[in-house]
């Protein structure tokens, strides 16, 4: 696996769906990113926190399905100093304002959603994230401590994400 190929763009944007509150940032990043590295370095730090990964798109229905049990999850965990969540988009990035940014509201998303725009490289990128991922999403990850503890493609409940990050 190459750990240094560059991703032309990862674009990420921070949505806020709470009434005059700013929204954390997921892992610290804003913005436009343009190597997919950052967000694998804001996974793996040595901090014992846990991070939650979900690959998603507004189009995929099993991806739509499970948001709801992300979403329980993210809010009961909100004040934790030790979980982090973030939501990654695999919508096109043109699609933001349109289409994402919409879903996000209509849906009350509260937890970090980013937008990951590079799909000319997901060869790329799918198997820096895990060997095993075959690219289909939904799909979660799980990291702590600069390692990836758990990785699951399809379908997480509540119970079992509860279960995965207690």
């Amino acid at each position: 696996m190459t750990r240094y190929v560059i991703v032309s763009l990862l674009f990420f944007v921070t949505i806020s769906c709470k009434k005059g509150e700013a929204q954390k940032e997921p892992f610290g990043l804003e913005g436009i990113v343009a190597d997919y590295h950052v967000l694998l370095e804001a996974v793996n730090r040595q901090d014992d926190k846990i991070y939650v990964v979900n690959f998603w798109a507004t189009w995929c229905v099993p991806c739509v399905k499970e948001l709801s049990d992300f979403v329980q999850l993210y809010n009961e965990n909100a004040a934790r100093t030790d979980f982090e969540m973030v939501l990654v988009s695999l919508d096109r990035a043109r699609d933001f304002e349109t289409k994402v940014k919409p879903f996000v509201v209509e849906h009350q998303l509260t937890p970090p959603v980013v937008v990951l725009a590079d799909v000319k490289r997901m060869n790329e990128w799918i198997p820096a994230i895990n060997q095993s991922w075959s690219g289909a999403i939904p799909a979660t990850a799980i990291y702590k401590n600069g390692k990836q503890v758990y990785f699951h493609e399809g379908i997480l409940t509540y119970e079992e994400l509860k279960k995965l990050t207690q």
